[in-house]
C-alpha cells in the first residue's frame, strides 16, 4: 500500500454518472435469477414489461459503481490478496426504473489488523442527478490481507449482526445458473475470475466463481420475499457479510429468521457462504 492512513482517508473518487434504461433494470434483475419461474407473477414485475418494470433495491450496488478502484497505481494495494468482506444498503426512495444516477463513492475507516491485512470501509451515496435527491447509500468492506501494519489505521473493526440461537422460521432453496456469472458480469463487473477459466485457476479455484455481489442479490430476495408476506412495507436496509465462494450452478438453502436475520450455504459442499445477515423492512 503506498498511501498512507490520512491519504486514504482523504482518496478522492470521482463522480459516476449512469444513464440507465428499463432494459438496464431488467438485465439486473434476470442477472440475479428472477424469471427462473416465467409464470410467478411477483419476479414478473420486475422482468416481465416492457414498460416500467420495477428495479430491485439492491441494484443500488451496482449503480454509479467506481470500478475497481483500488487497483489503482498510485493506491498500491496488493489487489491479488483482496477479499469483499461485508455488504450494506439502506434505501431512502425507491429505484426509478430508468434514468439518470450520480454515485459517489469514499473510504470512511481503515482498520490494521497487523498479519491479517487491512480493513477498508467505503460508502457510495447515489442520489438523482437532476433532483439531487439521495436514493440509496451503499456501504462495503474489503480485505486487504497483503496491506497491514499501517501506522496511525484504526484498531477496531466494526462487529457482526450476532445471530439467533434458534431455528430459522423458514429455509428456502436458490439455484444459481452454469451460465451466470456470465450474464451477472454485463452489468459493469468484468472481473476475469468470473469468466476466464485460466484466470480463475491462478486464483485457486478450480473454475470461475459467482460475484459476491450476484450472490449478494440472490439471497436479499429470497429473505425479502418470505419477510414480506409477514411483515408487508418496503426494503429499509441490508447488511450481510460473505464467508465463502459459490459456482455457478449451486444451490443454496437460504436461512430467514423472522427479525430479519438470514444466512445461506451451498448445499452441494454444506459451505457457509453468507453470514451475518440483517434486513430491516418498514
Amino acid at each position: 500500500m503506498r498511501l498512507s492512513y490520512e491519504q486514504l482517508l482523504n482518496y478522492e473518487l470521482p463522480e459516476v454518472r449512469q444513464r440507465y434504461t428499463a432494459r438496464d433494470t431488467m438485465l439486473y434483475a434476470l442477472s440475479v435469477g428472477l424469471g427462473q419461474d416465467p409464470l410467478d407473477q411477483a419476479d414478473l414485475a420486475y422482468v416481465g414489461r416492457q414498460h416500467d418494470p420495477l428495479a430491485l433495491p439492491w441494484m443500488a450496488v451496482v449503480l454509479g459503481y467506481p470500478g475497481f478502484w483500488l487497483k489503482a497505481p498510485e493506491i498500491g494495494a496488493d489487489t491479488v490478496k483482496l477479499l469483499h468482506g461485508e455488504q450494506g444498503m439502506e434505501l431512502f426512495h425507491p429505484i426509478p426504473p430508468e434514468g439518470e444516477l450520480i454515485g459517489k463513492t469514499r473510504v470512511v475507516e481503515v482498520v490494521d489488523k497487523g498479519e491479517k491485512g487491512l480493513l477498508l470501509y467505503s460508502e457510495k451515496s447515489l442520489t438523482e442527478a437532476e433532483s439531487g435527491r439521495l436514493i440509496a447509500r451503499t456501504s462495503a468492506t474489503h480485505v486487504l490481507r497483503g496491506d497491514g501494519g499501517m501506522p496511525n489505521a484504526g484498531r477496531q473493526a466494526r462487529p457482526a449482526h450476532a445471530m439467533p440461537e434458534s431455528a430459522p422460521q423458514w429455509s428456502v432453496l436458490v439455484s444459481t445458473r452454469p451460465e451466470q456469472a456470465l450474464v451477472y458480469r454485463l452489468n459493469g463487473d468484468y472481473n476475469p475470475l468470473h469468466s476466464d477459466p485460466e484466470v480463475a485457476r491462478a486464483a485457486g479455484f478450480p473454475r470461475p466463481i459467482l460475484h459476491g455481489m450476484c450472490t449478494f442479490g440472490m439471497v436479499a430476495h429470497a429473505v425479502s420475499r418470505q419477510l414480506l408476506s409477514v411483515a408487508g412495507g418496503s426494503l429499509r436496509s441490508l447488511s450481510l457479510r460473505f464467508s465463502g465462494p459459490v459456482f455457478p450452478g449451486e444451490t443454496l438453502t437460504v436461512e430467514v429468521w423472522r427479525d430479519g436475520s438470514f444466512r445461506a450455504r451451498v448445499v452441494e459442499r454444506g459451505l457457509m457462504v453468507i453470514d451475518n445477515g440483517l434486513m430491516r423492512m418498514g
